[in-house]
């Protein structure tokens, strides 16, 4: 199972941070390819939400659950459906701001065929997931 981990630095206390980027309901706001959200049903652990997601120019859908959180430390999702992925959100501390650190570990879709598709989709999800960051820290720094 292909996995990414990148982190940044955001200027906002903490707990803001990690207020907005484990709320589905923001998803679609800063997660790169992260077309919809819907079906939000409770909060912290056990949260369930269901999802659209556009990877290599293909739509997905899936549910996610919340299976590991830790209020103002970390939140893990794990995706069911068309993608199946654990997805981390870390929280620390960073000099008066938090440093986010987002890791994902994921499969590839059966769709996508062939090993030099395989290899252009892990490179594509690599810089999706850059960007993921630098919204994250864009939309919260305003």
């Amino acid at each position: 199972m292909p996995s990414y981990e990148n982190s940044i630095v955001i200027n906002v206390p903490l707990s803001g941070v990690f207020a907005y980027v484990n709320d589905p309901k923001t998803f679609p706001d800063w997660v790169h390819g992260m077309i919809d959200v819907h079906n939000v049903i409770g909060t912290g652990e056990g949260q369930q939400y269901e999802w659209t997601f556009k990877m290599v120019g293909m739509q997905f859908h899936g549910q996610s659950v919340a299976v590991n959180y830790i209020q103002d430390e970390c939140a893990a999702y794990q995706s069911i459906g068309m993608i199946e992925s654990i997805w981390t959100n870390i929280v620390e501390p960073s000099d008066g701001g938090t440093l986010l650190t987002i890791k994902v570990e994921y499969s590839i879709p059966a769709p996508v065929p062939g090993k030099l598709a395989e290899a252009l989709t892990l490179r594509r999800n690599e810089r999706g997931l850059d960007a993921t960051l630098l919204n994250a820290k864009e939309a919260l720094e305003g």
